[in-house]
């Protein structure tokens, strides 16, 4: 499945439009690519993983359970495919660190930075929300793909070129969609700030995703 992308990075202008033809530009190398799946293990995430694979990336998948990593790691490699694997929290910040440095472990540096993590802890409305609640929501939800790329970002850098892309689901839960609008906001921030870089940054956004959702 091709992955589409809603970009964001228009200097002239913000507008939400399509880009599969840029996405199909940055397949042109990808044969010696290096890509970043952040909750890469399962559902959209790990399809995006397998794609990137397949285009010729060498991909590094992480979740935030090891069986999970583990399992998502043997079915690739099954394929052929170039693949490592670590754990992840991305609400924690050696969590994070341990992954920027697998991927210079692995692959040396990064073309391709895609974020997939959702947490939802809370089913209800979003006055009924708890402090907890909402810090955890917005760590994981909004500010964690942001200090990752800012972690990751001189190595798109150094490459001339980057693709971010984040991938939020679609939910009824109305906490959970309110650090999705935040992070509508940042994509459209980082997009402008990071266009002349050659760093491109989207949300994709796929209504018809079902995620599962972490608990507390």
């Amino acid at each position: 499945m091709r992955l589409w992308v809603r970009s964001l990075a228009s200097l002239r202008g913000l507008r939400i439009r399509h880009c599969r033809e840029l996405w199909c530009r940055s397949q042109t190398r990808l044969g010696s690519g290096m890509a970043v799946a952040v909750a890469g293990s399962c559902r959209i995430g790990f399809a995006i993983a397998r794609r990137l694979a397949q285009d010729g990336a060498h991909v590094v998948i992480s979740s935030r359970k090891q069986e999970n990593v583990e399992q998502a790691v043997a079915t690739l490699r099954g394929e052929g495919l170039r693949v490592t694997g670590t754990v992840c929290h991305m609400g924690k910040a050696e969590d994070r660190d341990r992954l920027v440095a697998t991927v210079l472990e692995s692959c040396g540096g990064v073309d391709i930075l895609v974020c997939a993590p959702a947490v939802n802890p809370l089913v209800g409305g979003v006055l009924k929300s708890s402090e907890q609640v909402w810090d955890k929501i917005l760590t994981v939800n909004v500010k964690s793909p942001a200090l990752l790329l800012s972690q990751l970002l001189p190595y798109m850098e150094n490459r001339g070129s980057g693709l971010h892309s984040l991938v939020p689901s679609s939910s009824l839960f109305i906490s959970y969609n309110v650090s999705k609008t935040a992070l509508l906001g940042l994509t459209k921030t980082l997009a402008v700030e990071l266009a002349p870089k050659n760093i491109r940054v989207n949300l994709r956004n796929n209504k018809e995703s079902q995620k599962r959702k972490l608990t507390i």
